[in-house]
This record gives structure tokens, sequence and C-alpha cells, in this order.
């Protein structure tokens, strides 16, 4: 992604800074690498929580069902929008026919 861009070679024709100066140019380097050190921990992080982001299938089904949510927000969104839109007497009377076929998957 970024590319590792060599020091800036000094121009022969910029006079050389002072003390001062030199002190917070030095700060100013040490600062764009503690960013990219910083960079480069957070995109392993990422790197590493995206391995994890799988489903365990013997997870109880409600942490099955959070992680389900967690990778697909979206999915869940258009599902409680529809859930609003069927209304609660729909809802408890699907429900009433979800639930024994849920339970008897679990089995």
């Amino acid at each position: 992604m970024s590319s590792m861009r060599p020091p800036l070679e000094r121009d022969s024709s910029l006079p050389t800074p002072t003390e001062l100066q030199q002190k917070v140019l030095d700060r100013i380097a040490l600062q764009r690498e503690r960013l990219r050190a910083r960079r480069a921990a957070h995109r392993q992080a990422v790197a590493l929580q995206a391995e994890d982001a799988g489903i365990d299938p013997h997870a109880p089904l409600v942490a099955r069902v959070l992680a389900f949510a967690r990778l697909h927000p979206a999915v869940v969104a258009v599902a409680a929008l529809g859930a609003l839109a069927a209304g609660p007497s729909r809802l408890i009377r699907w429900s009433s026919v979800l639930m024994p076929l849920l339970a008897r998957m679990r089995r």
C-alpha cells in the first residue's frame, strides 16, 4: 500500500538548519516513524481479527447469531425492517411456526 520512501536528500541550495531547527526536524522524523509503526500494528491487528471472524459451528445458538450479525449487518438491518413492516401479530404467528422447527433442528 504505502511505499517506503528513502529519506529526502538535502538540497545543496538549502541552508544548513540551526540546532533548534534540527531538533524540530528530528522530532518530526521520530513522529513519522511512530505513525508508520502504529499503522503497521493496526494492519496486523485487523488481519488477525479477520482470521478469527469465522463462526464456530459448535458454539451456542446465541453466539452464532451474534457472530452472524457482526459479519452481516446489512442482512440483519433488512430483517429488522421486514419485522417492523410485518407487525407484531404476524411475528408472533410466524414464531409459533418457526420455534418448533428450530427446536427440532437443534436436537
